[in-house]
């Protein structure tokens, strides 16, 4: 799509990143609108080469930070600093779909920062989908199927091992997301959140949410498809004698021919965001759905996150 994400260039105006902030500062007005008309703003030829360049840049804004640990993620991440952690870390060769962040949860962010500090030789962009405009055309094709989206809402069920498996891009301990050091805390928590929960075998912990909303209302009096649909249905591991990770909110199947929909109307508003080095994105979380297509080669990928209130 024309014009997403916008992009801001470096005019030479910033040659360090003390000179980057303050050049900042005085941009955020003009910054937050463009934020606001594109969903995404793309900041490219600037001096940000490491995590606490990053760090620096996106504390400019003055957003409230939504720290790592205190969300319900199930990826391993590694904070590198208390603002900043390394993106989901899946396998180099799964893709990892389109979703906002943390929308199967009851926390989640309103904006997200990622800066790229080295892009893969091929592969690894982040396809950014314009969650607003998906909703208006999806609604204008099948109104049947988004009313029973609105009225139904959605549960995710999500399997959580008893200690961080790395290997999986979903492998993040109950412990750990739950920030627990026992199972009766695990079950006191879920129970105050309105979780369902069962132990397995294994000791990985099955939490189903209670309904969450598969539409969230814009500010502007637009609205998005805020929830996890596309991620869960194509990318969420399902492990044997498991339930099935999503649902409607009254626990019946989503029907295949809707979610198969919702993906092919999903590409009409997506664009895939091709890194370089130092490249830094905003996101507004309510907006947009973002995610990871694979990559390989020898130069690493190497994408770092904050996330914002």
């Amino acid at each position: 799509m024309d014009g997403f994400p916008h992009q801001i260039y470096n005019d030479g105006a910033c040659g360090n990143i003390n000179e980057l902030t303050l050049w900042l500062a005085g941009q955020l007005p003009y910054i937050e609108a463009e934020l606001r008309t594109h969903g995404a703003v793309l900041f490219r030829d600037f001096p940000v080469k490491s995590a606490l360049d990053f760090d620096a840049f996106s504390a400019t804004f003055g957003y409230e930070d939504f720290t790592y640990d205190e969300s319900f993620s199930n990826a391993v991440r590694v904070n590198l600093t208390p603002r900043v952690f390394t993106a989901n870390e899946s396998p180099a060769d799964r893709e990892i779909f389109l979703h906002h962040e943390l929308a199967q949860t009851p926390f989640y962010p309103s904006k997200i920062f990622f800066c790229c500090l080295s892009a893969p030789e091929s592969g690894g962009e982040t396809p950014l989908c314009r969650s607003d405009l998906l909703f208006a055309e999806f609604k204008r094709q099948y109104p049947e199927w988004t009313d029973l989206l609105a009225e139904l809402g959605l549960r995710y069920t999500i399997q959580m091992p008893e200690t961080d498996n790395l290997e999986s891009g979903q492998g993040r301990s109950w412990r750990n997301t739950l920030s627990v050091n026992s199972e009766a805390q695990a079950e006191e928590k879920l129970a105050r959140l309105g979780y369902e929960w069962r132990w397995r075998k294994d000791q990985t912990l099955s939490a189903t949410t209670p309904v969450m909303p598969a539409i969230r209302a814009l500010s502007d009096g637009s609205a998005s498809f805020f929830n996890q649909v596309i991620a869960v249905s194509r990318g969420w591991q399902r492990g044997t004698g498991t339930p099935t990770p999503l649902t409607f909110g009254d626990g019946t199947k989503i029907d295949d021919s809707i979610l198969e929909a919702l993906i092919a109307v999903s590409h009409t508003f997506s664009t895939a965001l091709q890194w370089q080095a130092g490249d830094v994105a905003l996101v507004d979380n309510f907006r947009v759905m973002h995610g990871r297509y694979p990559y390989a080669g020898k130069s690493p990928r190497q994408i770092i996150v904050n996330l914002a209130r």
